[in-house]
């Protein structure tokens, strides 16, 4: 699929959809007249971005200025060392609720009970509510080889791109059942995206969609995801899958490496910064739940130059555009 229909899907998605709901016996659940605001981060890396603790904080500032009902980061976040430790107390120091979700990358260098247990996230996958919502966040960092499950760990993930990015079938179980005990509408997170990157996705598809109906109104909203590096919003099954694009910058590879940008001394202390092309700024968002309406405000920054204009990067690298912003959304359910 090529960036073209990526940013037309994106236009489609971004404007406003009406949707006619029904409840269970046909009412719909009650919503609080507060709406619930949260903020959003993902793809921070640590071990790359040379200044991730200063896009960090940025997001934690404006969290704190907005006061926001929660915080969350979608995953990629750091690496379980003691020099991250101070990184993430950071995230530690924030005063509000605030939640992570995992990412492929924090099982880099360790097993991913020893990631858990570094950042003290106690589920891999978990739920909690606020106010008239109900929050999904979802683990599909494991691999499916020959029908047997196995969670991320000292990067096994680099393999057959069918074999990763799996939800495994405890999970879906989970889902299916934390699902119809709330009647609450429902958001979902996830570090690898349930509309494209996951590959058993049909299935929580499927899950999403049957609850909906199930229910006979718009139950599950939408679902927040990051990995890819991205911002679109494609809609499948009446359900809106929102791309949150990283803090921080987008991976080119060998190919397009440019050593030049930065220093010597930069370089050595983050070797992996030159396979990107980073963004001036950090990238976040900020959501609002209301009565029959959820509202984003994104971000927008610049790439650092060279841009990957300047460097003759294709357009067509990558199956999703390549940019370095958060557009604002807006849905009604």
């Amino acid at each position: 699929m090529d960036r073209r229909h990526f940013f037309k899907i994106g236009l489609c998605s971004l404007a406003i959809t009406a949707v006619k709901a029904k409840g269970m016996n046909g009412k719909l659940p009650l919503l609080t007249e507060k709406p619930v605001t949260f903020g959003v981060i993902s793809d921070v890396h640590q071990d790359i971005a040379h200044d991730a603790p200063e896009r960090l904080t940025a997001f934690l500032k404006e969290a704190e200025r907005r006061q926001v009902d929660f915080i969350i980061e979608l995953g990629d976040f750091c690496f379980a060392k003691e020099e991250n430790r101070s990184f993430l107390a950071l995230w530690d120091q924030y005063a509000g609720k605030k939640y992570h979700v995992l990412g492929n990358h924090d099982m880099d260098v360790c097993t991913k009970e020893e990631y858990m247990q570094f950042i003290g996230l106690e589920k891999r996958y978990y739920s909690f509510d606020k106010g008239g919502f109900h929050f999904v966040v979802l683990d599909p960092n494991n691999l499916c080889v020959d029908g047997k499950y196995t969670p991320y760990a000292h990067g096994n993930f680099y393999v057959d791109i069918t074999q990763r990015d799996h939800v495994d079938p405890e999970q879906l179980a989970w889902l299916e059942a934390d699902l119809k005990a709330t009647d609450k509408h429902c958001i979902l997170f996830s570090h690898e995206c349930f509309e494209n990157t996951v590959q058993n996705r049909d299935k929580v598809q499927q899950i999403l969609e049957e609850e909906n109906r199930r229910c006979g109104f718009k139950k599950v909203i939408a679902a927040f995801s990051g990995h890819d590096h991205t911002n679109y919003v494609r809609e499948i099954g009446g359900i809106s899958y929102i791309q949150i694009n990283s803090a921080s910058n987008q991976w080119v590879g060998d190919k397009y490496a440019c050593p030049e940008r930065f220093s010597e001394e930069i370089n050595r202390r983050r070797p992996s910064l030159q396979y990107t092309v980073p963004y001036k700024d950090s990238l976040f968002a900020f959501v609002t739940l209301g009565e029959g309406r959820l509202e984003m405000e994104g971000r927008e920054s610049s790439f650092i130059p060279p841009t990957p204009q300047d460097l003759h990067i294709p357009d067509d690298l990558f199956p999703f555009p390549l940019v370095p912003w958060i557009k604002d959304y807006a849905m009604t359910f």
